[in-house]
């Protein structure tokens, strides 16, 4: 089952089923993709880190990790993931929602903690790692939850969801720090995220960007760059890149009309800033590929 992604950079496609939003995806970066871009999603995510070293970004805080790292992302938190130079990075992604957990119940867990998450203002630790107190019990759960996936036995779902529930009931224990409000700063990159989900199919200038922000495209550049570790041009190609390979996957449209969908207008451009963020070329990517379960990571 593959991921969405929707305004605001904002994430949205189905996890798991509707009626079961839970699912585990294993990548690797670079094998999978090269990096995944900052982005936000109304969906609870962990990543937890099997094998190798890469970099976690958790709002503009950028973390090295290695085997065993653990972030946990709350709905609404802007993240991302990037490869460190000489290493591979293999971990889980965990994404659920928080209503899967019953956040629509009219109880004190609700009203309490669940309501909250689902906001965005439950104060949670954002890392732990092997040598934290409380990670073993942590990572427990997580494995509970991997092997009941992948066993699917008799009432798998109520263990999923139970071990989930415990999982947040020790990071609560841990204890973190209040959830601050954003920046202005950060206010403001959500709303060029948005425009840029809303229109990346369209001609989009550096400039016109630079203006619905009210800076001058100098300071624009600098700005964008610093809060996303990549050019405008290169978080826009991005983002039509990775609509592109979810076409690949997900239809049977020709590779000159998804080029063209997503903002290419030129077919042997596309085929060659494809080849350079995938390994392969689209029509290779679309042969070896389509029936992988890659989240939607873009």
């Amino acid at each position: 089952m593959a991921l969405t992604l929707t305004a605001d950079f904002q994430e949205k496609k189905q996890h798991g089923s509707v009626l079961f939003p839970f699912n585990i995806y294993p990548c690797t970066i670079p094998r999978d993709f090269p990096s995944v871009p900052l982005h936000w999603h109304k969906s609870m995510e962990l990543v937890y880190v099997k094998k190798g070293r890469g970099l976690v970004q958790v709002g503009m805080q950028a973390m090295e990790t290695a085997e065993g790292g653990l972030f946990i992302l709350p709905p609404g938190t802007l993240h991302a993931l990037r490869g460190i130079d000489g290493y591979a990075m293999e971990y889980e992604n965990i994404i659920f929602d928080v209503d899967f957990l019953g956040a629509g119940a009219a109880d004190i867990c609700a009203q309490r903690y669940l309501v909250p998450l689902a906001a965005g203002r439950l104060a949670l630790p954002a890392r732990l790692s092997p040598q934290d107190p409380g990670y073993a019990a942590v990572a427990a759960s997580l494995t509970e939850a991997e092997e009941l996936c992948r066993e699917q036995g008799p009432g798998y779902e109520l263990g999923v969801k139970a071990a989930m529930l415990r999982l947040l009931s020790l990071l609560l224990g841990m204890g973190a720090e209040p959830v601050p409000p954003e920046s202005g700063s950060t206010v403001r990159l959500r709303a060029v995220l948005e425009r840029i989900e809303q229109e990346y199919a369209q001609p989009m200038r550096v400039e016109q960007a630079a203006a619905a922000c009210g800076l001058s495209t100098s300071h624009f550049m600098r700005w964008f760059k610093q809060m996303t570790g990549c050019s405008f041009v290169a978080y826009l190609n991005e983002r039509r890149l990775a609509a592109a390979a979810v076409r690949l996957r997900e239809s049977n449209d020709t590779v000159l009309t998804i080029a063209g969908d997503v903002g290419f207008e030129n077919l042997s451009n596309f085929n060659h800033q494809f080849k350079a963020r995938y390994g392969v070329t689209p029509r290779e990517y679309r042969r070896g590929l389509q029936n992988r379960d890659l989240p939607f990571h873009w």
